[in-house]
């Protein structure tokens, strides 16, 4: 069963380790709806599980680059190697690591600028031959957590990288610690409709029990939100948090990431991987779309369901959790089991649904909501912006099928055109005039004529906020409730879009 080490120990050797003469990493990254609290930063007997993420090593050196990953495979890490910065920002893009190891004198881009780019994404740590070490220097007031001396000895290595990750996971608690009361309040669950009001009051009554929860609404809805607050009113609220990363679909890492890995399972490992289903134990694990889950994996949930135990992969031991379900789905539950739901996992989770309207229901909700996003937005040099009469009457008109995320951007975009009016009309919004009947997935343009794809809009509100000048990429990720990981891979899918060829 996976342990949770009462807070005022951890606090106490936090203060030990915040204590050295670290890094200062304050600031970051922005704290995320899936950041761990303090029970979930340290695993059995207080030592650190291995990381979801894989380690990247980046060294134009192709042997010593196989070395260091043969190195870091047998000591039970998932190790990348890559010769060049263009190699390495694809393997960012495909997955999130959780450290990278990079030489200083990289041939295709000065190691420098490489590494003040990705120091917000994980700990990195440099690779420095003699002639390097001046530059290994600046690297360290440029963001990285250390450096090592080639030739890399191999259990320096090994020291090195168990102290970042270990240092990378307090600051998250501490950030979780410190933050989490300013960030509710700051963005909370706003609205007054009858519908959101009947939504909170399903909210506080699911919260009341332990079962497993069915969240449906359409994208943009807040469902995350949503499963979060019925973990923040309920008796869980001192444990985990976590949530399953959606961009995960290959089965077995898929059952790797739940459930975990045994002792050399599938490679040499020297120490069990911890699941989310494990590391969610006292607390709650969120998986945000049903649909995803291979036949294999809603299996071996539907067991977890009904005993609370489960198997690591590999593994003959059963391993008891006490974590809470909490699935949700774009999708209606009517047509669940059309997209590959099984019927048991279903009927196991339909017993407490819960359904999170559209905007479109809410009545005076986007107005709420709408002049929130001007409040934050506003600064010394961008005074906050008001809502003309238009305005208000366009939003009300317009139906919203892109929800909250699709609104936070067009009144984020409205405010970067106003110039120096302090006034937003309607004319300003660009909202389209009608709705078409029906949404394809083909070819839907960024001209405001049309209803740009939610995942269009996610791109241009990073980018529009961007263009603001008083937003950070730890602000924009507070902002949108994604992870600075998630901003970083936006804006570099745009910036290879527009390289040539």
């Amino acid at each position: 069963m996976a342990q949770v080490l009462p807070v005022a120990m951890v606090c106490f050797g936090l203060s030990l380790v915040l204590g050295l003469p670290l890094q200062q990493q304050a600031g970051r990254r922005g704290l995320t709806m899936d950041t761990p609290t303090f029970g979930s930063v340290l695993g059995r007997n207080g030592q650190l599980p291995l990381p979801a993420g894989v380690i990247l090593v980046v060294d134009d050196d192709a042997a010593l680059n196989r070395l260091i990953v043969a190195q870091l495979e047998r000591a039970g890490y998932r190790a990348r190697g890559v010769l060049r910065t263009l190699d390495a920002q694809e393997v960012i893009h495909e997955e999130e690591p959780a450290l990278i190891l990079m030489t200083i004198g990289l041939p295709d881009r000065d190691s420098l600028d490489f590494l003040r780019e990705i120091r917000m994404l994980c700990p990195v740590i440099i690779l420095a031959s003699n002639d390097t070490i001046n530059q290994a220097i600046s690297g360290l007031k440029a963001g990285a957590f250390a450096y090592l001396a080639k030739p890399v000895r191999s259990d320096e290595l090994e020291i090195v990288i168990a102290r970042a990750l270990k240092s990378e996971s307090l600051e998250r608690a501490a950030s979780f610690h410190r933050g989490w009361v300013e960030r509710l309040v700051a963005d909370p669950l706003l609205g007054t409709s009858a519908a959101y009001v009947e939504l909170r009051r399903q909210i506080r009554l699911l919260a009341q029990t332990e079962a497993p929860v069915l969240i449906t609404g359409e994208n943009g809805v807040g469902k995350c939100r949503s499963a979060r607050a019925i973990h923040d009113a309920s008796l869980r609220a001192q444990g985990s948090f976590v949530v399953l990363d959606r961009t995960i679909r290959e089965p077995a890492g898929l059952e790797s990431v739940l459930f975990g890995e045994e002792t050399g399972s599938f490679s040499e490992r020297r120490r069990s991987q911890t699941g989310l289903v494990e590391v969610a134990d006292d607390g709650t694990l969120y998986v945000p779309e049903i649909a995803h889950l291979p036949s294999g994996v809603q299996v071996r949930l539907v067991r977890f369901i009904e005993s609370g135990m489960f198997r690591r992969a590999g593994g003959n031991a059963h391993v008891r959790s006490r974590a809470r379900l909490i699935i949700a789905s774009e999708h209606p539950p009517e047509a669940l089991m059309k997209v590959g739901v099984r019927r048991d996992l279903y009927e196991r989770l339909s017993r407490f649904e819960l359904r999170v309207p559209s905007l479109r229901e809410r009545g005076e909700d986007a107005i709420e909501i709408a002049q929130q996003v001007l409040r934050d937005g506003a600064s010394d040099r961008m005074p906050e912006l008001t809502l003309d009469r238009s305005a208000l009457a366009e939003i009300r008109r317009y139906s919203w099928p892109g929800n909250i995320l699709e609104l936070k951007f067009m009144i984020a975009r409205a405010a970067m055109l106003a110039g120096t009016s302090r006034t937003i009309s309607a004319a300003g919004l660009h909202l389209p005039r009608q709705i078409p009947a029906a949404r394809g997935e083909q070819g839907i343009s960024l001209s405001f004529e049309q209803l740009p794809t939610l995942e269009a809009l996610q791109t241009h509100y990073v980018e529009t906020l961007l263009a603001r000048g008083n937003y950070s990429r730890a602000r924009i990720a507070e902002v949108m409730d994604i992870s600075e990981r998630t901003v970083y891979r936006i804006l570099q899918t745009q910036r290879n879009m527009a390289s040539p060829d």
